[in-house]
């Protein structure tokens, strides 16, 4: 019986107007051209020196292994 309530109300939920919602049609929002953001997935990473958390320089090269490399940037919350 709960089941079939949470059902109802999870339907109900979901067939409510989105309010709010940007469209593509929104003249307010602006377009991004994501090519222009840095290197896409799969394109060759740009030469680079950088520290490491203790000081140590790392370039594109010292960190390519024998399967190439992955890079991860990440964003902290205390930036």
């Amino acid at each position: 019986m709960r089941i079939t309530i949470l059902k109802m109300v999870l339907a109900g939920l979901l067939s409510l107007p989105m309010v709010g919602v940007a469209t593509a049609q929104d003249s307010t929002r602006q377009l991004i051209e994501v090519e222009s953001l840095g290197p896409q997935i799969g394109e060759q990473a740009p030469n680079f020196s950088l520290p490491d958390q203790n000081g140590q320089i790392h370039t594109l090269e010292s960190i390519m292994g024998p399967n190439g490399a992955m890079l991860l940037f990440h964003r902290s919350a205390d930036w």
